[in-house]
C-alpha cells in the first residue's frame, strides 16, 4: 500500500513563494521511481484540478496546467524518495487544498496523467491560502 504524506502548506501573501513536499512510502518490490507523481488542488465549491506531474523514472518529463506554468516547478528526488512543488508568485486564485497523487500503471500521456481519476493513491492534502 502506498501512503503519501504532504507538507509545506500555509498562509502567505500574493507574490510570495511556498514549497510543498510529498514523501511516499512504497511497498516492498517497488521503488519510488516506478511511480508517476502529481499535484492536484481543490478550492471550495470547485472540482479537483490538475496542477503538475512528474513522470516515473528520472524526473525529466513534467507537465503543468496552463494556470501555473512559469510560476510552479515540480521535481522529484528518487534517492530521497521525495517530490517537491515550488510555487512562486502565488496568487489568491491559487488558494486550495493541494493533494499529492501517485500512479503506477498505464500510459503517461498528458491526456491521461492530468486526470485525477487515473491516480491510484492520494495524500490527505495540505492547505495553501494566498491573501491579496
Amino acid at each position: 500500500q502506498v501512503q503519501l504524506v504532504e507538507s509545506g502548506g500555509g498562509l502567505v501573501q500574493a507574490g510570495d513563494s511556498l514549497r510543498l513536499s510529498c514523501a511516499p512510502s512504497v511497498p516492498s518490490g517497488r521503488t519510488f521511481s516506478d511511480y508517476t507523481m502529481a499535484w492536484f488542488r481543490q478550492a471550495p465549491g470547485k472540482e479537483r484540478e490538475f496542477v503538475a506531474t512528474v513522470i516515473r523514472g528520472s524526473g525529466s518529463v513534467t507537465y503543468y496546467a496552463d494556470s501555473v506554468k512559469e510560476r510552479f516547478t515540480i521535481s522529484r528526488d528518487n534517492a530521497k524518495k521525495t517530490m517537491v512543488l515550488h510555487m512562486n508568485n502565488l496568487k489568491p486564485e491559487d488558494t486550495a487544498v493541494y493533494y499529492c497523487a501517485a500512479r503506477l500503471y498505464g500510459s503517461n500521456a498528458i491526456s491521461i496523467v492530468k486526470v485525477a481519476g487515473n491516480y491510484e493513491h492520494w495524500g490527505q492534502g495540505t492547505q495553501v491560502t494566498v491573501s491579496s
